[in-house]
């Protein structure tokens, strides 16, 4: 079991990458682990079929940043709470990872937070169409993970993606899913 205050030390020895926003549209989310059943597990959510945007994508919780919201950190906690119903004083933010731009536009900044377990959910069914807890030691096996180069723009992008089970969770998850592993110390690829 990971200790969140050794989770905290890994994040802070890595400062993160800050991007200036310009034009892009401020986002946050949530990567969240919690010790469930004896293992670590990182929580995704299957977006809604019904969704404007990025409907039936695998995700963390989080979106974008409402006028009313005094932070990112703020934004990615009400967007946790609306979507899952986690309250955000039962979450334990660890620390952040690097802006990342993702090609819808939006400039977003993920923070790594804990939380207790049990938990008891309360998911939004008009935005959340499924619940994925995956142990931590299943995303860190090289057999689950692979890139492909795509088209964007007129130019070549690795994008990665881990395989668990049925669901494929890639690009910009994967993305900010494989820096949290790597800096952690739990994969080297």
């Amino acid at each position: 079991m990971l200790d969140p205050s050794r989770i905290k030390a890994a994040l802070a020895h890595h400062p993160p990458r800050v991007i200036d926003r310009g034009v892009l549209r401020p986002a946050a989310v949530l990567v969240f682990i919690y010790p469930k059943g004896g293992e670590d597990t990182v929580l995704f959510t299957r977006r809604s079929d019904q969704l404007p945007n990025h409907a039936g994508e695998i995700s963390f919780p989080g979106g974008r940043r409402e006028p009313e919201d005094l932070s990112l950190e703020e934004a990615a906690l009400r967007e946790s709470e609306e979507e899952m119903g986690i309250h955000p004083r039962d979450v334990r933010i660890l620390g952040r990872l690097d802006d990342f731009v993702s090609v819808y536009g939006y400039h977003v900044t993920p923070f790594v937070g804990s939380l207790p377990w049990p938990y008891s959910f309360r998911v939004n069914g008009t935005e959340i169409a499924e619940v994925i807890e995956v142990p931590l030691a299943r995303l860190c096996d090289p057999a689950v993970f692979h890139t492909e180069n795509w088209e964007h723009k007129g130019r070549l992008h690795p994008v990665g993606f881990f395989t668990i089970d049925h669901h494929q969770i890639w690009g910009l998850t994967a993305a900010i899913l494989r820096q949290f592993l790597r800096r952690i110390g739990a994969i080297e690829f």
